[in-house]
């Protein structure tokens, strides 16, 4: 007699359930730029998407309280002067956040704790070195103000952003790179590119260590790191169809598994929870989430479930686990962008009665705090990044932190009160340019900024509004008169012609009747 064996797991009956629209954010007009991104970025503070706009680049940051219908006027990030392409948040520094845009700039910005109160023109640091448009942005996991970036050019940059210097440059991709992923403690850094490849280097040298075909497919295909050294990646075969696939990095030519999903044309984006090994599979233009978890006992990749919806997406982004809402086991939060602008929150729960914490389901997950600084990570320096429990709930310590200022002096220096973004000077070095306004030593000796509250700032929007509406009321009064005063004109200027023309008849007449008086006279004299 025989039997099937269930695969024991914690996550075997993990499920998706989306939230109620009011808590959801609506009216946002997601990019429809064809580069594939995920066009969002959320971190436990902010959501940030990439909207469409005109005259440049441009994208939003909502604070996570500010549900519901966005305002059509509501402040932008907009410093880019074309489409922006890619966003990514400081792991370090939740007020934080890089983007990359056609105007082959990339661009670091300091975001309030509050949210913005009016649109972002300036920001904290301009690295200029692409001479094509930048498509993708990736921080390092462990190290402080390490920022790497690719663009159209084939050129992969991996920058110091607290100096603005650029510290490694590799060029020896032969094709766009797709994506870009370092390993859990930053060591080794894997790039999938347009010419089918997969490549393995050390960042810190740009020396290439090893290089395989990825997917043999035409389409962008995407790679990550797994924790525990493995590399996960998804593409397309030679009948276009979605394939995912595991590989050892000694071993990239011989994959591990390698599996056929669909055939749909859409991108897979795999976006991976460390704590728990579970992948989540994305498509762009799909209305499912796959997810799957990864074991060290065949098939390794175990599918799970499939959360399924109605609408499309465009774009998802993946909470990290300190935003999690660890009461209610809920162990991955999406927040995914339709096509019709409402941007849907998703939350993954394991079930489970207990209410207590559960420590087998949360691990020590990553912490805010850099475990090593820029300068010793690329004096060779290694370091997994910190971890801390979740036991008792996350309180970001970005409020009351500051960083200690190095050699040109760190322009990301978390805020210590609730006023956020930084001066205007700016200086350049290697290639960049910073701006100063946020070092301690600047501020020294200024006054405190006024810290405005949420309804104070709400009172404002809405006295803004009610002017608004007061000038395009009497914009639209000064119309009508005006209209009015010009068809009196008109009317006056008509009849004036045709009064000169009656008296002109009058005057004829009244000669004619002269003359013909005067004849009749002389006629009857001569009669005589």
């Amino acid at each position: 007699m025989s039997f099937r064996v269930v695969r024991s797991s914690k996550f075997r009956h993990v499920y998706g359930q989306a939230l109620k629209r009011e808590q959801c954010y609506d009216n946002i007009r997601v990019s429809k730029s064809s580069w594939d991104s995920t066009f969002c970025a959320v971190n436990p503070k902010f959501l940030a998407i990439i909207v469409e706009s005109a005259g440049g680049g441009a994208f939003i940051v909502l604070p996570h309280n500010k549900v519901g219908r966005i305002a059509a006027d509501h402040p932008l990030v907009g410093g880019h002067k074309g489409p922006v392409l890619d966003i990514a948040w400081c792991p370090h520094n939740d007020n934080v956040i890089a983007s990359g845009s056609e105007d082959c700039v990339v661009k670091v910005w300091q975001i309030p704790d509050g949210g913005l109160s009016r649109t972002l023109t300036e920001p904290v640091v301009d690295l200029v070195f692409h001479q094509r448009r930048v498509g993708l942005v990736l921080w390092h996991p462990s190290a402080l103000n390490v920022l790497l970036t690719a663009g159209s050019d084939n050129q992969v940059v991996i920058w110091n952003v607290g100096t603005g210097e650029i510290l490694v440059h590799i060029d020896s991709h032969p094709d766009i790179v797709y994506s870009a992923c370092f390993n859990w403690d930053g060591s080794k850094l894997v790039t999938t590119c347009k010419d089918k490849k997969i490549r393995i280097y050390d960042p810190r040298t740009g020396e290439l260590d090893s290089e395989a075909m990825c997917h043999e497919g035409s389409k962008a295909t995407r790679a990550i790191f797994l924790r525990h050294g493995l590399i996960f990646t998804t593409g397309f075969n030679r009948s276009s169809e979605r394939q995912y696939s595991l590989r050892a990095p000694d071993a990239l030519n011989e994959p591990i598994v390698m599996v056929e999903l669909d055939t749909s044309n859409g991108v897979m984006f795999p976006l991976y929870d460390a704590d728990t090994n579970m992948i989540y599979l994305c498509g762009k233009g799909d209305s499912v989430i796959r997810y799957f978890e990864v074991t060290p006992e065949p098939p390794f990749v175990h599918y799970i479930n499939t959360f399924q919806t109605t609408e499309p997406q465009r774009g998802i982004g993946l909470m990290p686990k300190r935003g999690c809402d660890v009461t209610t086991c809920e162990v991955a939060k999406f927040y995914r962008m339709n096509n019709n602008g409402l941007c849907q929150v998703i939350s993954m729960t394991v079930p489970r009665k207990s209410d207590l914490f559960q420590e087998d389901l949360y691990p020590d997950t990553l912490a805010e705090d850099a475990a090593i600084t820029a300068e010793e990570w690329i004096d060779g320096k290694d370091a997994d990044p910190i971890t801390f429990s979740l036991k008792g709930g996350y309180v970001s310590s970005s409020v009351n932190k500051s960083l200690p200022a190095k050699k040109a002096g760190n322009i990301l220096n978390k805020p210590r009160g609730e006023s956020g973004s930084s001066g205007a000077a700016s200086s350049s070095a290697g290639g960049g340019s910073y701006a100063s306004g946020n070092n301690n030593e600047a501020n020294e000796g200024a006054p405190p900024a006024a810290v405005l509250s949420e309804k104070d700032l709400r009172t404002i929007q809405d006295e803004i509004r009610k002017l608004k509406a007061i000038i395009v009321k009497q914009e639209n009064r000064i119309r009508a008169l005006e209209a009015k005063e010009d068809a009196r004109n008109k009317n006056g200027s008509d009849a004036a012609p045709a009064s000169a023309a009656a008296a002109n008849s009058d005057g004829k007449a009244s000669e004619s009747a002269n003359d013909h008086a005067s004849t009749s006279a002389a006629t009857a004299k001569d009669e005589d």
